[in-house]
């Protein structure tokens, strides 16, 4: 769970988003992140029973710097106005599917996957969905992930209209084939946020997904 005064620091951040601000209530925001390391630390322990890669992970490794890269983006606010954390079973170096939890006052989910994958790994991916669809199918059917999930995410502008090279209309698995992003989502009531069964939900979600991030990862690695 989060303490109520970091999630007033994330809004009041949105409202003031300039490093003005920010330097005014640097004593806040090192409050905040602790707060958010502490969480992070919470769903790191607890994944260790989902997937023992994470018995060597430290909370480093989960967490996401407060600025923003400006650099190539039209939007000049210099801070992130959220709070996120990433479990990445295969390290936090390489690309691949990996666990995540959104933290915003406003918009709250869990779930994970791999959104927008180099076209190596792409291809990958792909190939790992020809060649063992009904593992894929049987995933997506299972109980709870769907009761979860429903079904994997159809975020706009991630699915090709027609079929990828090398692959035809009539394959049984070609609307998966048209994806070049596969991630799940599960929206979370931002009240949650100050809950002591926070970071057990999230954990649950986490479990739910873990069939499909392993799935994904046999493929990366292969």
């Amino acid at each position: 769970m989060f303490d109520i005064s970091t999630i007033q620091f994330l809004s009041e951040l949105k409202e003031n988003n300039n490093k003005e601000w920010f330097d005014a209530n640097r004593k806040w925001y090192e409050k905040a992140k602790a707060d958010y390391h502490k969480f992070a630390q919470t769903l790191l322990d607890g994944a260790k029973n989902i997937n023992p890669a994470f018995e060597h992970h430290q909370v480093k490794d989960c967490v996401f710097r407060i600025n923003r890269d400006i650099r190539f983006s039209p939007d000049k606010s210099p801070y992130k106005t959220n709070f996120g954390v990433v479990l990445q079973p295969l390290g936090k170096r390489l690309q691949a599917a990996a666990y995540y939890c959104h933290i915003d006052p406003s918009e709250c989910f869990a779930g994970g996957g791999i959104w927008h994958p180099e076209s190596a790994l792409l291809k990958k991916i792909r190939n790992e969905i020809d060649y063992d669809y009904q593992g894929l199918v049987e995933i997506l059917n299972n109980k709870e992930f769907k009761t979860t999930f429903g079904h994997l995410d159809a975020e706009e502008g991630q699915k090709l209209q027609r079929p990828p090279k090398g692959f035809d209309e009539s394959h049984p698995a070609i609307e998966y084939l048209k994806l070049k992003s596969f991630t799940i989502s599960k929206e979370m009531d931002p009240k949650m946020l100050t809950s002591p069964d926070l970071s057990k939900m999230v954990l649950q979600y986490f479990k739910a997904a873990s069939p499909l991030i392993d799935y994904l990862n046999k493929a990366v690695t292969a």
